[in-house]
């Protein structure tokens, strides 16, 4: 990667996170720390307002935005391939706005690119297995909960057929076993409970925020799934 492409790389990453340690950057690009700080004083001198915060990282001023971007034809082949993953292992929510985020990608594409993405997208099929069911429309509802730490009330039918009504905490998505689960902190239950998000019913966001302060972390509770993945 030539340097130029790396600061625009840098920049992307620091516009991408509210912070971000010079030992991170470091590592995404293969630099050392003292090339870091070169890149960042470069940056400044371009007049972008990248600061820095203590034991937290870089940061860029708020307020300030990059102008459109490009996308390389390898880029926008990737992103046209992970559209037809999206169908076939997300849900309704997912995939809709996925499509809108791609078709903002190709707004910005140049005529021979698009002809060359449209014949791609017409040779490009995902054949997912009959037992996996994604006919439903929660996954943003989730995602959105998961990273502002609100509260979920929904209804949910366990594998016994019963119907009950739950307030969660939910900490992380897994998806396992040809579906996709939330893990959450149950009110119902006061512990851990693995939802299966295709046995909801419904689903609302209570605009709380989470009660419990001491949440695991989803790679500690990964370690007690049922299956090996």
């Amino acid at each position: 990667m030539n340097r130029v492409d790396r600061l625009f790389g840098i920049l992307t990453l620091l516009q991408s996170k509210k912070y971000v340690p010079a030992e991170k950057i470091a590592d995404k690009f293969n630099i050392s720390v003292r090339t870091v700080y070169r890149d960042v004083k470069a940056l400044c001198e371009q007049g972008i307002p990248v600061s820095f915060e203590a034991n937290k990282g870089y940061f860029v001023v708020q307020g300030y935005f990059l102008p459109p971007v490009s996308f390389t034809s390898d880029e926008a082949n990737a992103l046209l391939l992970m559209e037809a993953v999206a169908s076939g292992f997300a849900d309704r929510s997912t995939l809709a706005h996925y499509s809108t985020a791609l078709s903002k990608v190709k707004a910005v594409l140049k005529g021979p690119q698009k002809d060359k993405l449209e014949h791609l997208n017409n040779n490009i099929r995902l054949q997912v297995p009959s037992m996996f069911r994604n006919d439903f429309e929660y996954l943003s509802t989730l995602q959105n909960a998961i990273s502002s730490y609100c509260i979920l009330e929904l209804g949910y039918t366990n594998n016994k057929g019963e119907v009950s009504t739950r307030k969660i905490e939910a900490i992380g998505l897994v998806f396992y076993a040809f579906g996709w689960h939330v893990i959450a902190w149950c009110h119902l239950r006061g512990e851990y409970r693995d939802f299966k998000v295709s046995r909801i019913t419904h689903i609302r966001s209570l605009e709380q925020p989470f009660v419990k302060n001491d949440h695991m972390e989803l790679n500690e509770y990964m370690k007690m799934l049922p299956v090996g993945y």
